[in-house]
């Protein structure tokens, strides 16, 4: 399974940001939803890749966190909540929220898995790689951006005009701005992040039954 950990960049400064972080990841195809673990930090459980995927755009659009994912095995039965699993996938996802910490301009988000989970472990290093890449641009995103954006996507059958309409701005305004926000890239990034996830899980899976 899929552990993540998030941290809270500058809490000291910002306060505390846990409660509307939590609100945001609330409705995810997850196997024990975020909590608060310690401190300013939550942490999940997910099965599937996609949902990851989902959950790291979400949690970098808000610019104030560090992100761990670690691919590994849990201690079944699984508890009723995060904070009393074990197994290998938490401290992997330990491990790479550390790592993130550490990461100083570059996106904050590191995927970790257990040394020997060696068959899974380049696939992991790819899925890293194309987050950050859709990360940096997600991150990049102006607001004008974002309001395009999130006018698209809560009525994906509006044209561009429609949607301009909505905005107050001109239809080049919206084409200009889901040019300039990666919008396209940031989707096949996605998706190229999802499959390598998924490579990377049944590689670990192969090997966990050897």
């Amino acid at each position: 399974m899929f552990v993540m950990t998030i941290d809270q960049r500058g809490s000291r400064i910002h306060g505390d940001k846990v409660p509307p972080l939590l609100s945001l990841l609330a409705n995810l195809d997850m196997v024990l939803p975020f909590e608060r673990s310690v401190g300013d930090e939550i942490q999940g459980v997910f099965e599937e890749p996609s949902a990851v995927v989902e959950a790291v755009a979400r949690v970098l659009r808000e610019r104030d966190w560090y992100i761990g994912i670690g691919l590994g095995g849990v201690d079944l039965p699984l508890p009723k909540n995060s904070r009393e699993a074990s197994g290998s996938a938490f401290v992997a996802a330990r491990e790479a929220v550390e790592a993130a910490k550490k990461t100083g301009e570059r996106v904050p988000l590191r995927v970790k898995t257990p040394l020997a989970a060696a068959a899974a472990a380049r696939w992991v290093d790819a899925a890293e790689a194309v987050l950050v890449l859709a990360g940096d641009v997600i991150r990049r995103r102006s607001e004008a951006e974002w309001r395009v954006l999130d006018a698209l996507a809560a009525a994906p059958a509006a044209s561009q005009k429609d949607v301009a309409q909505q905005l107050g701005i001109s239809p080049q305004a919206v084409s200009k701005a889901i040019v300039r926000s990666g919008r396209h890239e940031v989707r096949h990034g996605r998706e190229a992040a999802t499959l390598l996830l998924e490579h990377a899980k049944q590689a670990h899976n192969v090997g966990a039954t050897r």
